[in-house]
């Protein structure tokens, strides 16, 4: 086991991310220009990335300048900043205020909106109204206040706090919803605005722990009384010769797969310049990866419940959330592990250890054939690279996987976890858009939508995407006997006609072909972009959430490139009325044939709750892949070799 210390490390690239050293330099720029007092917060400090081309024209040991980006967010003057800071330089190359809007959530506004709700004396009255008395053992969670009419002007800070109390501080508050009581808090005078009641629902009566100590406590739904299983024997991973990839700094290299990892404080694990090294020649795939945005709007118009629309990504910052990662937990074999570094709100840097884990996986047959005439039989066993983190984002932890493959598939799998989020609801009714989970308690129905934005790179800059369907030929002349169909292509030729949805049923998936490369059938080398599960999105097209993540509106939209276009709904979408990202992007209607291309794939994952998820949910799976397909002369895994030892006398044999 490894980790890679951004601590120690030397910057190296312009993509590598900033290192404490770097985050207290350009913090010092903006105290020693700006003077900000104690009243501006730190909102977020990144690396302001160079532009494409000069990552792509950089070599080894060239000259970098690096630049770091920051938001702040002056409380006493309610105004939100960027700055773009050279460290090379040691000035502030750019600075500007951005009227009507509100970043993010900081940590520190997390625990400062708590401390606030608690000491209120009407949410201390609301409580008491529902048996409560020991306010420290409340949990307030901050959500987000989203946008629903002009008493949402992002002129102020507002927080839409919800509450939950625990029997003890180690208890799943999350069991016991304080129904109906909503704190709502200005971040920015730090006074809770109004407390909002709607009548009291008595207390679930269970509790909802799930340590190994609390399984066999009858009060627990459910409760194990012969405690946790003790029938399995143990699985040892071991690579005795180590890892078969290379790391230096923050690039990989793996089988024939090169690439970069990058992290940022809002988008988390990014993944810069993918190539596959294809006997000889190193092809370019992907020029940057990421995490564009995510949203969890729930169906349920209850008053506690209806403004839950988190932009989790946008409103929180997933990088800021990234846990500490654990052998034999949370990744299991021969790790190595890569530290992030981020800022607080004070500036300060901060390191997340074990933010992202990389290791390898036996991932069964990678392909097989066996002559039944001869005997002779040839089978391969896949590999793949495995490079994840996962972030706690209040009761949910979502996991964010990129495998790598060695037949050159590049796919993303998120894993849902953790603990739905809860509301109480009288005995003997049952909720009208949820489903019970555990007496007195329902979980709302709701959607998670996620947006990944694929700036492609195909044997080149210049990429064309076109949609693929298969299609049955009509009875008649040409299919007389009503067997054929055909595999239908349209060339997405502008950003008006590039606003996509999935359609399994005719086996849709859209292709990304080059300008520049052809394969050995004088084709573009192309590679594709498969759908996994998906759904559409439930929330009305007037509704404020689906306003405001115009990108649930289709599972696909293609750009042209641009840098300033990064998240899918828009810079700054905490208090936002809506129209920003993906929507205004497209607008301009950009001719896109043989251009600089981004795609951006919207995958919604549909939770109607079932008791088996609480109190902790097993982990649910969604994605998408991206294949070569035509990419390729042939299968690019044939010379992956058969097992070494004994084993291969079984998998390459006459």
């Amino acid at each position: 086991m490894e980790t890679t210390s951004c601590a120690s490390r030397p910057v190296n690239h312009p993509l590598d991310p900033l290192t404490p050293a770097e985050i207290e330099t350009a913090v010092a720029i903006v105290r020693r220009e700006r003077a900000p007092g104690d009243d501006v917060l730190f909102v977020s400090v990144a690396l302001h990335e160079p532009a494409k081309d000069v990552v792509l024209a950089f070599r080894e040991g060239g000259p970098i300048e690096r630049r770091a980006f920051l938001v702040l967010r002056d409380r006493k003057m309610r105004a939100t900043c960027e700055a773009v800071v050279s460290l090379t330089t040691g000035a502030i190359v750019s600075w500007r205020e951005v009227p009507g809007v509100q970043p993010s959530i900081t940590i520190d506004e997390f625990f400062a909106c708590e401390r606030l709700v608690r000491a209120s004396p009407a949410w201390q009255t609301a409580l008491r109204k529902r048996g409560v008395e020991d306010f420290e053992l409340a949990m307030v969670d901050p959500w987000s206040a989203g946008y629903y009419g002009v008493a949402d002007d992002p002129k102020r800070r507002l927080i839409r706090a919800l509450t939950w109390i625990r029997a003890q501080p180690d208890d799943n508050g999350y069991a016991r919803p304080i129904e109906g009581v909503v704190a709502i808090v200005d971040m920015d005078a730090m006074t809770v605005v109004e407390i909002e009641d709607h009548g009291v629902v008595p207390l679930p009566p269970h509790a909802g722990n799930y340590s190994p100590a609390a399984l066999q406590d009858p009060k627990n739904v459910p409760h194990f009384p012969d405690g946790v299983r003790h029938d399995l024997r143990a699985v040892s991973i071991t690579q005795p010769e180590g890892p078969s990839f290379e790391v230096r700094g923050w690039e990989v290299s793996w089988q024939k797969w090169s690439f970069r990892i990058g992290f940022t404080p809002r988008e988390g694990l990014v993944l810069h310049t993918v190539a596959y090294d294809d006997r000889g020649r190193r092809r370019p795939i992907l020029y940057r990866a990421s995490l564009a945005e995510m949203v969890v709007p729930y169906g349920d118009p209850a008053p506690t419940h209806w403004r839950k629309n988190a932009f989790d990504e946008g409103e929180y910052g997933i990088g800021m959330l990234a846990n500490a990662l654990t052998l034999g937990c949370d990744c299991l074999g021969e790790i190595r592990y890569f530290d992030a570094v981020v800022a607080d709100a004070s500036g300060v840097p901060t390191v997340l250890r074990n933010a992202i884990c990389m290791h390898e996986e036996d991932f069964g047959i990678l392909w097989k054939h066996t002559n039944f005439r001869t005997g002779h039989v040839e089978v391969r066993r896949s590999r793949r690279l495995v490079v994840s983190s996962i972030a706690t984002v209040g009761n949910y932890e979502y996991g964010f996987y990129w495998y790598f493959y060695q037949d050159g598939t590049l796919e993303l799998q998120l894993k849902l976890t953790g603990i739905v989020s809860t509301g109480a609801i009288a005995p003997g009714e049952r909720p009208t858009h949820g489903a019970l989970v555990a007496p007195g308690l329902y979980a709302p129905n709701h959607q998670h939508w996620f947006n990944f934005r694929l700036d492609m790179m195909v044997d080149g800059v210049r990429n064309a995407v076109h949609e693929v369907d298969s299609a049955a030929v009509p009875l008649g002349a040409e299919n007389p006997g009503g067997n054929a169909w055909v595999v239908n292509r349209r060339l997405l030729g502008r950003e008006s006609e590039a606003c996509r949805d999935a359609d399994p049923l005719a086996g849709r998936y859209w292709l990304v072909t080059s300008a520049e490369a052809r394969n050995g059938l004088g084709e573009p080398t192309a590679y594709k972009l498969v759908p996994g599960e998906n759904v559409r999105a439930l929330a009305h097209r007037d509704s404020s959430v689906a306003r405001r993540a115009g990108f649930m509106a289709h599972h696909l939209w293609v750009t042209r490139h641009d840098p300033a276009e990064r998240y899918a709904a828009g810079d700054y979408p905490n208090q936002h009325p809506g129209g920003a990202g993906l929507p205004a992007y497209v607008a301009a209607d950009r001719p896109l044939e043989n251009e600089d291309v981004v795609l951006w794939y919207s995958l919604g994952a549909h939770h109607v709750a079932r008791p088996e998820d609480w109190p902790v949910m097993p982990v649910a799976c969604v994605g998408f892949a991206l294949k070569p397909a035509g990419f390729f002369d042939g299968n690019p895994a044939l010379d992956v070799a058969p097992p070494a030892g004994h084993a291969h006398d079984h998998c390459a044999r006459s």
